[in-house]
């Protein structure tokens, strides 16, 4: 295959511009006549909305309009789900938006928002997912899920109690990662005005233009002819900008105001407003021969989805599928669960549940060969997948496998201790 790109020196067609300062990110974009629109959120994790006063900042000189859950046609959103409010009456997490404030200047909205009155009735909050699993625990979505497991994905392969019979070393540990945010550069911001055919035009950074056009329609009531979403240059993602952050709201107070409406998030935020990388805790147990050999694994994933579903069934089905690595183990036992907490929700990140378990299988590999007396680069080239061999979900794998060439390449570096000289 003859080809002009593969193995060249190419230009990027967005270079010129963003070396120069040319490139037109959301924050950069204006329109005459402009409002700006600030969010107030919810400094409680779960709570119901009482009221909500917002006499005094309507009072503020330049105060344009307030808006709260009572003004969305349709108060729901998310990826997988509707169960995200666009302005909440009952909030879930810190940071759930329940009012948003429009005035002539960003300034003005920031001072006004100060001044909205809300009344909250203060709720217990679940903030561990294995005492949120409990059968007990009232469940934070009732209309998704009779409990808190949002999802539950068991694997079996082989059987393990056999495995275990065979094994000479076994080695379990518990492995537990954090929220990680995604803390791209440019943080979120939006134009949304109404254009002169009475259709709402929402100019963004995002990775989903078409799944946001279609939210927008549905929180508006509007249909997807009548919303154009126009993806502007993105200064980083990873997943953070997947789920909806400001574009339904800005929306509406354009549709309200019939006035362009300029909306942008300062870091504090946009740590509150967009999802993060799901913490996880894994049991697992891992077994082999003494010659090194695998023959058995358990493991068990508790995913912390946080107060909103996002993408915590992907993930985590994900975590489940690559749990026993890139190794081929013939008993395998796996269960697999997103739960909803009233922590920060959870989506997609870079790795996409992937990233998470490499910690916990890898880190078994290692405690394995000190066990049995041989090296980590031994006991992985003796269980490395190969053309032929079949995952923990049944997977036959044809072809693509080069992990043994790979290791056969860094292995005289590993064999010297990590001496590069």
């Amino acid at each position: 295959m003859n080809t002009s790109v593969v193995g060249s020196r190419v230009i990027r067609e967005d270079a010129w511009g963003k070396v120069f300062g040319q490139t037109k990110f959301p924050a950069d974009v204006n329109l005459p006549d402009q409002i700006y629109g600030v969010v107030l959120r919810s400094p409680h994790p779960h709570a119901k909305v009482l009221s909500i006063n917002s006499d005094q900042a309507k009072k503020l000189s330049g105060v344009v309009t307030v808006l709260t859950a009572k003004d969305v046609p349709h108060n729901t959103h998310g990826v997988l789900f509707r169960d995200q409010p666009v302005l909440a009456d009952y909030v879930r997490m810190v940071g759930d938006p329940v009012a948003v404030v429009g005035a002539e200047t960003e300034e003005i909205a920031r001072a006004a928002a100060k001044l909205v009155e809300v009344e909250y009735e203060v709720l217990p909050a679940l903030f561990d997912p294995e005492e949120a699993m409990k059968p007990d625990v009232l469940p934070l979505h009732p209309n998704l899920s009779p409990t808190n497991v949002l999802y539950h994905l068991p694997i079996r392969k082989g059987r393990v109690e056999e495995g275990w019979a065979k094994a000479d070393a076994v080695v379990e540990k518990v492995y537990s990662t954090q929220h990680v945010d995604h803390a791209f550069l440019q943080p979120e911001a939006v134009l949304a005005y109404v254009d002169e055919r009475g259709h709402i035009v929402v100019q963004t950074a995002t990775q989903y233009a078409h799944y946001d056009r279609g939210e927008i329609a549905h929180a508006l009531g509007l249909r997807f002819s009548q919303v154009q979403v126009k993806t502007l240059a993105v200064g980083g993602a990873f997943g953070g900008r997947e789920d909806i952050s400001l574009q339904i709201m800005a929306a509406l107070m354009a549709q309200k105001t019939l006035r362009p409406v300029k909306m942008e998030n300062n870091r504090e935020e946009s740590f509150y407003s967009h999802s993060k990388r799901h913490p996880m805790r894994m049991y697992y147990k891992t077994g082999a021969t003494k010659e090194g050999k695998l023959v058995a694994m358990e493991a068990k994933f508790i995913g912390d989805a946080g107060a909103y579903a996002s993408w915590s069934i992907n993930v985590l089905r994900k975590s489940a599928v690559h749990a026993s690595g890139p190794y081929e183990i013939p008993n395998v036992s796996i269960d697999s669960y997103a739960v909803f907490t009233n922590n920060p929700f959870t989506g997609a990140m870079r790795g996409f549940g992937a990233a998470q378990t490499v910690v916990a299988y890898e880190s078994q590999m290692d405690l394995l060969a000190k066990e049995i007396g041989i090296s980590p680069l031994e006991i992985r080239l003796l269980n490395l997948f190969k053309a032929g061999s079949t995952t923990a979900t049944g997977q036959i794998l044809t072809g693509s496998v080069p992990l043994d060439q790979c290791l056969a390449k860094v292995a005289p570096y590993l064999q010297r201790g990590g001496d590069s000289q």
